[in-house]
């Protein structure tokens, strides 16, 4: 493994260096940023875990209330995330830097967190936690298409979001556990979260590789370019964006999904309400989600290489119109289904995520232009998020005036609706995904785009 500030020469950067017992085909790069993920989220799950249940049945909030609040806590992510990608390819690529900031800055809310008490401080504090979540997701999702040739990406976004989360799934255990044995427990779950966070953080900074694209190369950034093209920025950079076709209908689709994407708080909020489950293993329920996720998100990773990466994103929305069905169809009141229906509904959620977080990075980096990975990245990205942004409050308020029954119905059929709407879209957006510029790479300026397989 090698440390940040070691010289590296540029065949060293053209393929990466395999050793015995890492992943077939998975940089070690990748790996890395896989384990700095894997804290981070031990840390963010800590405290969130038990984050929608508090705010609801402790500080009192309504469901409307609860949206608007967990608009602010996405939206804040979603509004940093282009600024994060067009700072991360200035001058030939600064992803490092601009990750290590947006890590350091989610670090350093952690402790903080014990020192507020009102809603306000911890509306407050939470927008600047995902502020840093959106400076680092794109230039940490370009470092990934960097380090990967262009045909196995599905497989390594898949492998990064797997590692990312079995620390989703062993935060909210550990906050578990510490708050059945500590005396403060939560000041107790603050305090261990932010020392997990800087040790994240650390981690990032010792042991991943300056930005590789300039010299993966092999002639320094003549490749790469500099200039307006290669720093896009404000609205030009995103109209210039747009423009290209393919990436411009995959925004439009990631955004009008996101339109009918029911936030994981939700979800959870709606298991426990319909089925009164205790309140005590309201903590765990992200468990259930994180451990399909696990076991699945590297192979469809794999077959979304084979089969079509924009193929394998709409088929895991269907996954997740699975979960509405689910949930409309039974509840507390009995039934057969009743009893399996909450597995069945954390299985779904599950399986949706690993068809779709790692694919959608995986397909826009396929359609980026040289020199705007993290931008294009973030671009898309942006657009699912402002979608999840809209929906979270508009669903809140729909519960609060007519009940979950009737606001998850309408959230399903604007799904069915903007599923249809995606698919007639993303057909016309040949040629396809499997193969593209991010990194520019030289034998991307002489080998053509393949057609998408299936």
């Amino acid at each position: 493994m090698y440390l940040a500030d070691r010289r590296r020469s540029p065949a060293s950067d053209a393929a990466p260096v395999r050793r015995p017992g890492r992943l077939p085909g998975v940089a070690g790069t990748v790996l890395v940023l896989g384990i700095v993920s894997l804290l981070t989220d031990v840390s963010s799950e800590m405290v969130t875990a038990v984050l929608p249940l508090y705010l609801v049945t402790t500080v009192g909030l309504s469901p409307l209330g609860f949206g608007v609040l967990d608009a602010v806590y996405n939206g804040s992510a979603a509004l940093m995330r282009l600024l994060g990608g067009f700072l991360g390819d200035r001058r030939g690529g600064r992803h490092k830097v601009v990750a290590v900031l947006g890590y350091a800055l989610s670090a350093l809310c952690k402790p903080v967190l014990a020192c507020v008490h009102t809603l306000t401080l911890l509306g407050a504090v939470l927008a600047v936690d995902r502020t840093g979540k959106g400076l680092r997701t794109a230039p940490r999702d370009a470092l990934i298409s960097a380090a990967t040739p262009p045909e196995r990406r599905g497989r390594a976004f898949g492998v990064h979001r797997a590692m990312d989360t079995v620390g989703a799934l062993a935060g909210p255990v550990l906050a578990y556990l510490i708050l059945r044995v500590a005396v403060d427990g939560y000041h107790a779950v603050f305090v261990v979260s932010s020392c997990v966070a800087a040790f994240g953080v650390l981690v990032l900074v010792l042991f991943v590789p300056r930005d590789p694209r300039p010299a993966s190369t092999g002639v320094g950034t003549s490749v790469v370019g500099t200039g307006p093209p290669q720093e896009p920025s404000g609205r030009d950079g995103v109209r210039a964006l747009l423009g290209r076709p393919r990436l411009r209908r995959l925004t439009l689709c990631a955004t009008l999904l996101g339109l009918a994407t029911v936030s994981d708080s939700f979800v959870y909020l709606l298991l426990q309400h319909r089925y009164r489950l205790s309140a005590e293993w309201f903590p765990l329920l992200p468990i259930g989600t994180a451990a399909v996720f696990l076991l699945l998100a590297a192979p469809l990773g794999a077959v979304a290489d084979r089969i079509g990466r924009r193929r394998m994103f709409l088929l895991g929305h269907l996954a997740l119109l699975g979960v509405y069905v689910v949930l409309l169809r039974s509840g507390a009141d009995g039934g057969w289904f009743a009893g399996a229906a909450p597995v069945v509904v954390l299985a779904l959620h599950g399986l949706y995520y690993a068809a779709t977080d790692g694919v959608l990075p995986a397909a826009a980096a396929s359609a980026a232009p040289p020199g705007s990975c993290g931008a294009s990245l973030a671009l898309v990205g942006t657009g699912q998020a402002i979608g999840r942004f809209v929906c979270s409050p508009a669903l809140g308020a729909l519960w609060t005036r007519w009940g979950d029954r009737a606001a998850l119905s309408v959230t399903a059929a604007a799904l069915v609706v903007a599923l249809v709407v995606a698919r007639h879209v993303l057909r016309a957006a040949e040629p396809a995904d499997v193969r593209g510029t991010c990194p520019p790479v030289a034998a991307s300026r002489t080998r053509p785009t393949d057609e998408e397989p299936g």
